[in-house]
């Protein structure tokens, strides 16, 4: 069992269909929106009824501006090495350094064969693997002296002069199943990108055992090379099976295979863009406080401050681990149960203050009518586990703005012509903020499912078990909820004006006073909001 200490990261695995062209560009925006770090994309050359995977990612490049890009993975076999360096560098640096490259020795021979590529064995596929690594390393390496020469068996360069150099370290993900790539990966390649639907039980695990074996013999750290995973499954409201339950569920199988198994990149295979939104929302940030948590804190036994191996620090996550098919420990829909604390401390979660910034004259609300709800304790502590479901609130809202942020430049891109009205309200449309139209009861009860990683509040939502828990704080939720249904009105303001702007000449003044009046009023709210309810969420939502 390892745990190789990387950061955390989310992403998504789209179909690059071609029957709606803008489909897979509307999840990949979707996908950078809602908070995922990487985009990837099938690569299958010869299927006609799938876009072309390097233009497609080439387009979205230029319709994103924080997400990473790769094709997962990449046909070598139809792609020869030093172009596909070429090509990766490049847009690597017109994307301001975004792309990787994840490389595949090539499957579906038949259709290779009949799109003019060569079959090769399983052997051959890794030996002109390797030989492209090394095309496509030299390509890259510009300070290297002399040009690019590998005499391979499959792929030769004899002299090609070396670059352009990618923007960053671009790093090379192979999909690997068998022994001999396995140990390629660990030898040459920065990542393993397999897909658990293709794995059987302790393949994760063999697996590692031969990459962290050949990077040693090849004079690396099996830490260098991180470990990826494709992962599909369900969401559901109930557990019935490995990643088919509800968020938590979900939360608990990753860390526990980023425990157990290294893994430290989950990339969802999803076009449903509900299933994205609660992998990024949900999951994402739920599987990172749990395996944060258990690498902060010394197993059982072991006195604070003493070190502990990743194997000591997996074993209260076993429990809860994966095996390597997917398969859970329990597959029980009940509550799960609350981790162990570690001490407890004053209430340290700040919320977001609001600026007193306002665009419009316009005020949907009066502000200084709002009421405040009890005074915290200030003799009061509050676990770890405690203050991170507080926190959590303040990062859900840290999407929404950065959502806000989206419609302004949307709005400026209509203005300078760059995409028509169309294309800004399908966007604006797939936003979280637009999605749940900013209901009680969708808000609270995507919110609900995260706080509640470690125990259950069941089916009721966090504005009523609020209410319930401190009487006290009923003002406040009462006055929440009205300004979540003028929030939605708003919206509809934006939609309107967005209409109206095809249809009147001066149109952009009424567009942007109405994008105006949506910062004003959204991040007029979410400073409200946290300042009133992180404390009472710390202090009330384990319950």
């Amino acid at each position: 069992m390892s745990d190789y200490g990387h950061p955390l990261t989310f992403g998504s695995f789209l179909t690059p269909g071609n029957a709606d062209p803008m489909r897979p560009v509307g999840l990949a925006m979707l996908s950078e929106q809602v908070g995922l770090d990487l985009v990837t994309f099938q690569d299958h050359p010869y299927q006609p009824a799938f876009l072309d995977t390097w233009t497609l990612l080439s387009f979205v490049a230029a319709r994103t501006e924080r997400v990473r890009l790769s094709a997962n993975v990449t046909n070598l076999p139809l792609r020869p090495p030093a172009v596909l360096a070429r090509s990766v560098a490049s847009l690597d640096l017109l994307a301001a350094g975004r792309m990787e490259l994840g490389l595949g020795a090539g499957a579906f021979w038949d259709a290779i064969e009949a799109m003019g590529g060569r079959r090769l064995s399983p052997g051959e596929g890794v030996r002109a693997l390797a030989e492209a690594i090394e095309i496509i390393r030299q390509i890259w390496d510009v300070d290297a002296r002399g040009g690019v020469r590998v005499d391979g068996e499959f792929h030769r360069a004899v002299g090609a002069k070396r670059g352009p150099a990618p923007a960053h370290d671009i790093g090379i993900w192979l999909g690997a199943y068998k022994p001999r790539m396995l140990a390629l990966t660990g030898r040459r390649a920065d990542g393993w990108l397999p897909s658990l639907a293709y794995l059987q039980p302790g393949d994760l695990a063999r697996g590692n055992a031969i990459i962290d074996e050949a990077a040693t013999d090849a004079g690396r750290s099996p830490t260098d090379v991180r470990r990826l995973l494709n992962v599909n499954g369900r969401f559901a409201a109930t557990g019935s099976g490995p990643l088919n339950g509800p968020a938590e569920q979900w939360a608990e199988e990753l860390a526990g295979l980023a425990l157990t198994e290294g893994i430290s990149t989950f990339i969802l295979a999803s076009d449903d863009p509900d299933d994205l939104r609660r992998f990024a929302a949900e999951v994402a940030p739920a599987t990172r406080k749990l395996v944060a948590a258990e690498r902060a804190a010394p197993p059982t036994g072991v006195p604070a401050g003493q070190g502990h191996t990743a194997t000591d620090r997996t074993r209260t996550a076993t429990d809860r681990a994966v095996t390597t098919s997917g398969t859970r420990s329990s597959t029980s829909a009940g509550p799960t149960a609350r981790p162990t604390t570690v001490g407890a401390a004053p209430f340290a979660v700040v919320p977001t203050p609001d600026d007193s910034v306002r665009r419009s004259e316009v005020r949907v609300w009066d502000e200084a009518a709002r009421p405040a709800g009890p005074t915290p304790d200030p003799q009061r502590t509050y676990t770890a586990h405690d203050q991170a479901g507080a926190q959590h609130l303040i990062d859900v809202h840290d999407g929404l703005r950065a959502e806000l942020a989206q419609i302004h430049d949307l709005i400026e891109q209509v203005a300078a012509g760059l995409i028509d009205v169309g294309a800004a309200r399908s966007h604006i449309n797939t936003m979280t903020m637009r999605q749940n139209k900013w209901t009680l009861g969708t808000y609270c009860e995507s919110y609900c499912r995260v706080v509640t990683t470690h125990h259950t509040i069941e089916d009721r939502s966090l504005f009523p078990h609020l209410r319930r828990a401190d009487p006290r704080l009923a003002p406040v939720i009462d006055r929440l909820e009205e300004e979540h249904h003028a929030i939605h009105d708003v919206l509809e303001g934006v939609d309107r004006a967005l209409v109206a702007f095809v249809a009147t000449p001066d149109g952009m003044a009424d567009l942007r006073a109405a994008v105006d009046l949506l910062s004003d009023t959204l991040l007029s709210h979410l400073s409200y909001e946290e300042r009133e309810l992180v404390e009472p969420i710390a202090r009330l939502g384990a319950h």
